[in-house]
């Protein structure tokens, strides 16, 4: 099985540093191009299924990428980003931080501090929901010799790859936030998983 974990192309609020989780915004021109280009560099990939997030940013991705091809798609909500609560839509640049919570930062600094807004989700309930997606995309494809788009966001995608790789919330982010349409290749043949993190194409 060959997995194709793809962060949605960019959206407004993206560009502005806004907190976007879990609201549901199209991607902006810059976004649909970059998925656009992604595609292209993807086009002789044998996809056999795509599997998108249900929110308009990764579902408008997913199609992009996957072009005039004829293959199923499906939606999940267990990839879907993760809710930030009561501080969707505010700021989070360091010129115009709106945020209450000062110490937000840690959710990229030191996810172990994280403290979760109100009525947010916490990593451990992100890493719960993505892993449960991630074992059963394995127990129903894993000995197929099938190869699979999964379209996502940034924090969604790290959780699925920390559930593969059985990472502790402290390590949780690794090298960082992938870019927007950034591919992540994960080659899974039994016990054995080669990754391949944070392509770009554009």
């Amino acid at each position: 099985m060959k997995v194709y974990l793809i962060r949605h192309g960019e959206t407004d609020w993206n560009k502005q540093k806004c907190l976007q989780g879990q609201s549901d915004f199209l991607l902006n021109d810059y976004g649909r191009e970059l998925a656009r280009i992604t595609g292209e560099a993807l086009k002789d990939v044998p996809f056999d299924l795509a599997i998108s997030s249900p929110l308009s940013r990764a579902l408008e991705t997913a199609k992009l990428v996957v072009g005039d091809r004829d293959i199923p798609m499906m939606k999940d909500r267990r990839i879907q980003e993760i809710s930030f609560g009561d501080y969707e839509g505010l700021s989070y640049h360091p010129d115009h931080f709106t945020v209450p919570d000062p110490e937000f930062m840690n959710f990229f600094q030191a996810p172990a501090a994280y403290r979760v807004p109100p009525n947010g989700e916490s990593f451990e309930q992100i890493l719960a929901r993505t892993g449960a997606f991630w074992a059963e995309l394995v127990e129903t494809y894993g000995k197929k010799n099938g190869t699979i788009l999964v379209s996502t966001h940034g924090c969604a995608l790290k959780a699925i790859l920390a559930n593969i790789r059985r990472t502790p919330v402290e390590q949780f982010w690794g090298e960082g936030v992938h870019k927007n349409c950034a591919v992540s290749i994960v080659t899974a043949d039994g016990s054995k998983v080669e990754i391949e993190e944070g392509k770009i194409f554009y």
